[in-house]
């Protein structure tokens, strides 16, 4: 990192959705959203680097916004509204008026919150992922093959949201009573995945092409006692509870050959979707020692202190404001502009 006297200043916008907890809406409702404290300190990473910082809420104003105050580059964490593809909304919008951003562009964006369409293009490159199939409504055929128990999550959501109470079917008849149950409350297709007992992995990717950095696996051990269906499911009330209920190791207690594993794989899948600058991937080591992919995140939490991407960075030897700007120093860089 230059010194801050020779850094060129630039009008830093920061894109994001801000939780704002109503009375009336389920607990996971804004999961995925973000509070004022993450979006303050990743401000003031920014702004430590010598940069102006302004603060751009992903509502309807955005396009006003964005056009009055010209960014020279939005650090972009929004994760938009309504639909499967609203991940890519503030993307597009910043492609429309040709305002660099950080992260993956709209294309990548939805393709990887669509977890079944994820899913097979990784299997369709090799990669092994549990079986799975989507259910759309009462007419969608449940597979007579399939392999019990299952996990069934709502397709088109991150940060566990959809996993919320009991999210394990151990037969045809428990599951068909989940899938209504979770249509009622999501309203969206829902992925039903062959439910892999083994140990929870995720891996952090960082940069892009031969700078590429992918950080070493952690590992993430669940207190079945924080699940009402006593699964060891990374669930939103886990999540939430983590203190109690969870345990990170990085490095992982595993040989070198499945490290070497999971990090192949992961460097694989990022440049299989095309992700840029930063991305979060999921696995299952199943009990025989088998890797299967779970979903990737290529707009990972960033919330200090809370969320895993920035948990691996800091198990990996990097802080927070230095991971920040690294993000944006790889979107300034893929955009032929002065690292910070």
């Amino acid at each position: 990192m230059s010194d801050v006297s020779e850094c060129p200043g630039y009008r830093v916008g920061i894109t994001f959705n801000l939780k704002r907890k109503k009375n009336d809406e389920y607990d996971d409702e804004q999961a995925e959203y973000d509070s004022i404290s993450t979006i303050e300190a990743i401000g003031r990473a920014i702004n430590g680097a010598g940069c102006e910082v302004v603060f751009l809420e992903a509502d309807a104003e955005l396009p006003w916004k964005l056009q009055k105050l010209r960014p020279d580059i939005v650090f972009n964490i929004a994760e938009g509204k309504g639909g499967r593809g609203r991940e890519a909304q503030v993307p597009s919008i910043l492609n429309l008026y040709s305002i660099p951003f950080t992260g993956s562009d709209e294309t990548t964006l939805c393709i990887a919150l669509d977890k079944s369409l994820a899913k097979r293009i990784v299997r369709s490159s090799g990669i092994k992922t549990p079986a799975f199939f989507v259910w759309k409504d009462d007419d969608t055929v449940i597979p007579s093959n399939l392999h019990y128990p299952v996990i069934v999550k709502p397709n088109a959501e991150g940060s566990s949201k959809g996993l919320v109470g009991v999210s394990v079917a151990n037969s045809r008849s428990e599951l068909i009573g989940l899938l209504r149950e979770k249509r009622n409350r999501y309203r969206q297709p829902l992925l039903v995945e062959e439910y892999i007992q083994g140990r929870e992995f995720t891996v952090g990717i960082l940069g892009n092409g031969s700078s590429m950095r992918v950080f070493r696996p952690m590992e993430i051990i669940v207190s079945p006692e924080g699940n009402p269906d006593s699964s060891r499911i990374y669930s939103f009330q886990v999540k939430n509870n983590f203190q109690k209920y969870v345990k990170y190791k990085c490095p992982a207690e595993i040989g070198s050959e499945i490290e070497e594993k999971l990090i192949k794989t992961s460097a694989k899948i990022y440049e299989l979707l095309e992700c840029l600058d930063f991305a979060r991937i999921d696995y299952i080591l199943s009990e025989d020692n088998e890797v299967y992919f779970i979903e990737i995140n290529p707009l990972p939490g960033l919330a200090p202190g809370y969320s895993d991407y920035p948990m691996l960075a800091e198990f990996n030897g990097m802080g927070y404001n230095e991971l920040v700007l690294e993000i944006l120093n790889c979107g300034l860089k893929r955009h032929g502009m002065q690292a910070v």
